[in-house]
């Protein structure tokens, strides 16, 4: 078979080096309303389930026993599966109902119920759900920093980037499980480099985490992981009432905790039981709720590519999250892992969350390259900074980051670096050199690092986590060394853990280390005008993007003295004889010198010239002063011409081939795309206006065309009309005299 040239390109794109499957129900490869799903209901007994979705008491696994006893509230529980799953989708979306009127049922309904809601929502719909229950008021954001060499000062260095670019939590995770205090120890210091208040988490064995968090080497997490099956539950070595033992043992140490879920992790674990990941996540979710945890990390998370390559799949990531709002959960929203090859849907399923907002938009944006992501790469990372901020300013949205400069990531980075360094030196640990310093205050990743004794590394860390070192050495070690704001940002958060404010649902710090969360800043979206907006000092820094710049210099360029060569001579008359009139632009040669690709007027117009000379004719040259539209600018100058053809020619550069007896917005030829435009192509379009001036049919002249071109200069291009425009006056038109010798 002959292939079609568009399909094997097509065959190229990113988009399809992903994989797509069709549903599978009885694998579990289904994302929403699988044939084996239980239909909901709820019977209830002298106060105690005794149904729940379709399965007796006596038939109920390890899950429904902890939903049915410690995740619904009974006093709604029958009001709630009563209520229409369409009544309660319209609660949704309404805006006379407030967020508390569908919190109060969501927690009576059963996992069955909750996906019969999301049944009936679109995406759009979801999103305007989500941004009514969202928890906390504002949003915000956590990133990843990692690096394969797990090397400290770069970790430190990329968490205090991290923490200046605004993120609320920073998360860290091990190639070797033995440095785990040892990149906690390099988050927490870089993190509170970058800015008081952030909250880190090194993602470990949970046992271990504890641990770490006992130290005060971290202030929350999130690994604690939940499944929507009891088979799954059992792989996973634990259970309800163990996690939610786990839970109340971090919290009572005063450390900020949320379970993780998501779409996909029982499919992948082989005990699906043929339901869809949705119906299993809504398990996972009462059961996070059931056990006290705040929050939940749910977004499909490390599973994404397998809902992905599902029909819906992208839905359905956005209906858990919007579940686990529903159920006053803390969403951090995943958009972590990478999700896909292709950039545009990559970026189409974070609108999903960026849009509507979660209380984290990322469960970590990867803020290192891919290649030093130990979580498995990131759907955004290093690289998308300037994006990112980009997408906040042109959507009016807080994302949770900040824009940085170049002198400001540099400066916090070092001041980082040093700072981990000095405490190696106070703590007896492996010495931090100069040259590393120096090296991860300008690295983009740790092959650009030196090499460390990996060895004695792990050593060092194995003995600072049997001493009895705390987080109260490191406050000391930085404040014999001279690094006060870090050592007191440090133990701030120590006294935090004390007042216990932060455990309250979606808590974070502000910049001043006031905590932010569902209790005291909790979201009151009602519809139009209301709830959190983009306003005041957090738009104006949102929209100070490091590569923003004056309208006033985008011209400059362009803007110079007025050419001496070109003189006025008076009223412009009609020609009688075979010629070509050059007619320009009002502020041509004199409030503007150079087109818009740079080529100085003079030189263009001596090209032009040229070229109408080498065909044995020759030019007169006006200035239109009554218009700056270029067909206008040539239609005049052929009214003007002995011939009938005239040359356009706007300051910017813009050029046209007009005829007498044409429209005005007809013409011989049109050449939009200026910056394309060489002194040779000028030269040939004074040429073709000699030959049709002549009666002849020429070639057209090659437009070259730059599909970029638009993206990287409308708004030179607006600014340089404008200023055209401004010389625009009622007059007619005048010649002009030209200095000039002709290359013929």
């Amino acid at each position: 078979m002959t292939r079609s040239r568009r399909y094997e390109l097509l065959d190229t794109r990113e988009i399809n080096r992903e994989t797509f499957v069709e549903p599978w129900p009885e694998a579990g490869l289904i994302v929403a309303e699988s044939p084996l799903d239980p239909r909901p209901s709820l019977r209830m007994e002298g106060g105690q389930v005794v149904e729940l979705d379709g399965r007796p008491r006596a038939q109920f696994d390890a899950i429904d026993s902890f939903i049915a006893d410690h995740a619904l509230d009974l006093a709604v529980a029958e009001e709630a599966m009563a209520t229409p799953d369409l009544h309660i989708a319209r609660m949704l979306v309404d805006i006379n109902v407030p967020r508390q009127a569908v919190l109060r049922l969501a927690a009576g309904c059963t996992p069955a119920k909750l996906c019969a809601i999301m049944a009936h929502l679109s995406v759009l719909e979801m999103m305007q759900g989500l941004a009514k229950m969202r928890v906390r008021r504002a949003p915000a954001n956590q990133a990843h920093v990692t690096n394969r060499r797990e090397h400290p000062a770069l970790l430190a260095a990329d968490a205090a980037e991290a923490g200046l670019r605004g993120f609320a939590e920073v998360e860290t995770t091990v190639g070797v499980a033995r440095f785990a205090p040892l990149n906690a120890l390099a988050i927490l210091v870089g993190t509170q480099t970058g800015r008081g208040g952030v909250l880190t988490q090194c993602s470990v064995e949970e046992s271990l985490g504890l641990r770490l968090a006992m130290l005060g080497l971290t202030t929350y997490a999130e690994t604690l992981s939940v499944y929507g099956t009891e088979g799954a539950f059992v792989d996973g070595d634990d259970t309800p009432w163990s996690k939610a033992f786990l839970a109340s043992a971090y919290a009572s140490r005063g450390v900020k905790v949320r379970f993780t879920s998501g779409t996909g992790s029982e499919a992948l674990m082989a005990h699906a039981e043929g339901c869809s990941m949705l119906y299993l996540e809504a398990r996972c979710l009462c059961v996070t709720r059931g056990a006290g945890s705040q929050g939940v990390q749910n977004g499909s998370i490390s599973c994404i590519a397998l809902p992905e390559a599902l029909p819906g799949g992208v839905r359905a990531v956005l209906a858990e999250n919007l579940l686990a709002s529903m159920l006053g959960l803390e969403v951090a929203s995943g958009n972590d892992a990478l999700a896909s090859h292709s950039a545009i849907r990559k970026s189409a399923k974070l609108m999903l969350q960026f849009i509507p907002g979660t209380d984290l938009i990322f469960s970590g944006y990867s803020a290192v390259p891919k290649a030093d992501n130990l979580f498995g790469g990131g759907n955004f990372d290093a690289e998308d900074h300037d994006d990112y901020s980009v997408l906040q300013r042109d959507m009016q949205i807080d994302g949770g980051t900040r824009p940085v400069s170049e002198e400001e990531a540099l400066a916090t980075r070092r001041e980082a670096a040093r700072a981990i360094q000095a405490v190696y030196a106070e703590l007896g640990l492996p010495p931090i050199s100069d040259a590393e310093v120096e090296a991860a205050v300008v690295a983009h990743a740790s092959t650009d690092m030196p090499s460390r004794d990996v060895v004695a590394d792990l050593a060092a860390a194995d003995a600072f986590l049997a001493s009895e070192q705390t987080v109260l050495a490191v406050v000391a070690a930085l404040r014999r060394r001279g690094f006060e704001r870090i050592a007191a940002n440090i133990l701030e958060l120590g006294r935090q853990r004390v007042a216990g404010d932060y455990l309250q649902p979606a808590a974070i710090f502000d910049r001043d280390f006031r905590v932010r969360s569902g209790i005291n800043d909790p979201n009151d979206y009602a519809g139009p005008g209301t709830g959190y907006r983009l306003t005041g000092a957090r738009w104006e820094e949102l929209q100070r993007i490091r590569t923003a710049r004056s309208p006033r210099d985008f011209i400059a360029p362009q803007i110079g003295a007025p050419s001496p060569r070109l003189i006025e001579l008076g009223p412009a008359r009609r020609g009688s004889q075979t010629e070509v009139i050059l007619a320009v632009g009002p502020a041509f040669g004199r409030e503007l010198t150079r087109t818009i690709g740079g080529l100085e007027h003079d030189d263009v117009l001596a090209a032009i010239l040229t070229g109408v000379a080498e065909e044995g004719l020759t030019a007169r040259l006006v200035r239109v002063r009554h218009s700056s539209d270029c067909a206008e600018i040539g239609h005049t100058g052929a009214r003007l011409s002995g011939s009938g053809v005239a040359v356009g020619l706007q300051s910017r550069g813009t050029t046209i081939i007009h005829r007498r007896d044409l429209p005005r917005l007809s013409n011989l030829e049109l050449f939009p795309q200026s910056p394309s435009l060489t002194l040779e192509s000028y030269r040939q379009i004074g040429r073709n206006a000699a030959r049709y001036a002549k009666g002849e049919r020429p070639t057209p002249v090659p437009v070259q065309v730059d599909n970029w071109a638009r993206l990287r200069l409308i708004v030179k291009t607006a600014l340089l009309h404008r200023r055209e425009t401004e010389q625009v006056r009622d007059e007619p038109p005048v010649e002009l005299g030209f200095d000039w010798e002709p290359d013929v």
